[in-house]
């Protein structure tokens, strides 16, 4: 009889903690790639999509609660900026690492670092900014409980 997987028991899934950070292995699926086998640039948007939100739930910030308004009004991330260096491609079949650290969380902004990675060689670099918004769009500033667990404290 097999074991239940679960989070617990399959840690893989949300990725580490490193240091301050937060690193999710991502392995390169054909479904990423384009015609050559070379992964798309929209692709990257979506492995540091998930390096972001694994390192907000490995540190207790969770999107059902979020939208559930467990923290006050239901509130939401969107991305509001980002600035991105592609410097090397990646192809089918290899092993990336997306890095992500957040340096400052202040009023609705959350400003986070991340780099995709191949072994030691950086193959993307980004500056994000992310804000909270409510149900109905409009910048919210973040409760006291919540950047406190933003910033790993």
């Amino acid at each position: 009889m097999s074991e239940k997987k679960t989070e617990a028991n399959w840690p893989d899934l949300t990725g580490r903690i490193e240091g301050d950070g937060h690193v999710l292995p991502v392995r390169v699926y054909y479904e990423d790639t384009d015609f050559s086998g070379v992964v798309y640039h929209a692709a990257y948007l979506k492995f540091m999509e998930r390096g972001r939100t694994e390192l907000l739930r490995m540190r207790g910030v969770h999107h059902h609660e979020l939208d559930s308004g467990v923290h006050g009004e239901a509130l939401a991330f969107a991305v509001s900026h980002m600035d991105i260096d592609f410097l090397r491609p990646a192809r089918i079949d290899d092993v990336l690492e997306v890095h992500t650290d957040i340096s400052e969380v202040k009023g609705v902004r959350m400003f986070i670092s991340q780099r995709v990675m191949r072994g030691d060689e950086i193959l993307i670099k980004a500056n994000v900014i992310a804000v909270a918004i409510s149900a109905g769009g409009k910048p919210r500033r973040l409760p006291k409980d919540l950047v406190a667990k933003m910033n790993g404290t």
